[in-house]
């Protein structure tokens, strides 16, 4: 709730109704105070729905996608180049983070849960958080990455395997790395070592400098950044 960016507005919203009601009830009664501590609200509502950008949900950059954007910077040097907040043409959906290095291609879902409740990996295809299972994120990261590989081929003609990733912030996630149907989960802190280690993994088949530029090329063509 803190992290949520209304919060400041319904704030700001609230003290100036109560103060223009407090002093209208002071004055004029408690009827007319209600009465203006309405009209303040509305009329703030009303200015800030024409006054402020819509921006999609889907769009906003949540803490998780903040924290991973600043780990994921400092690949740089390894020879990472990251694009964030990329549409899915002809949908509402946007991929967090386009990875394109050494190690290959990959879409990472960046997600913060409470860290309250525990996690849990079973049978090697099903997630939970606390009760609840994440079944619906592991099956939205795959469609992603399958999204971005259909396109990315079909720019640069030919096959670009993309790698359904996903990072958690928040709860402790009692594994290192684990593939839960077809997704690579782990804890956001280990997010620069996983792609380290993948490069090392896939030292046989590294892209190299020439081939991490098309795509990234093509990446911009056809997963056009998120205003806002």
């Amino acid at each position: 709730m803190a992290a949520d960016p209304r919060v400041p507005v319904w704030i700001g919203r609230a003290v100036a109704a109560i103060v223009v009601g407090a002093a209208a009830t002071f004055w004029l009664g408690w009827r007319l105070g209600v009465t203006f501590a309405a009209l303040v609200a509305i009329a703030d509502v009303i200015f800030r729905s024409r006054t402020s950008p819509i921006i999609p949900a889907s769009a906003r950059v949540t803490s998780a996608q903040r924290r991973s954007r600043r780990r994921l910077a400092r690949l740089r040097a390894n020879g990472y180049v990251t694009l964030n907040a990329r549409a899915i043409p002809n949908t509402k959906e946007v991929i967090d983070h386009l990875v394109v290095g050494p190690a290959g291609v990959f879409a990472l879902d960046s997600e913060r849960w409470d860290r309250r409740l525990p996690v849990r990996a079973i049978q090697g295809s099903q997630l939970y958080h606390g009760p609840f299972s994440q079944r619906d994120r592991l099956e939205h990261a795959r469609w992603e990455a399958a999204q971005a590989s259909r396109l990315l081929g079909n720019a640069v003609k030919r096959k670009i395997d993309v790698h359904p990733t996903m990072v958690i912030y928040g709860p402790k996630i009692p594994w290192n790395v684990v593939s839960l149907y077809g997704v690579d989960v782990f804890s956001g802190n280990r997010l620069r070592k996983y792609f380290r280690q993948q490069a090392k993994a896939r030292r046989a088949v590294q892209l190299d400098a020439g081939q991490i530029s098309l795509i990234q090329e093509a990446a911009d063509r056809v997963l056009p950044p998120v205003a806002g």
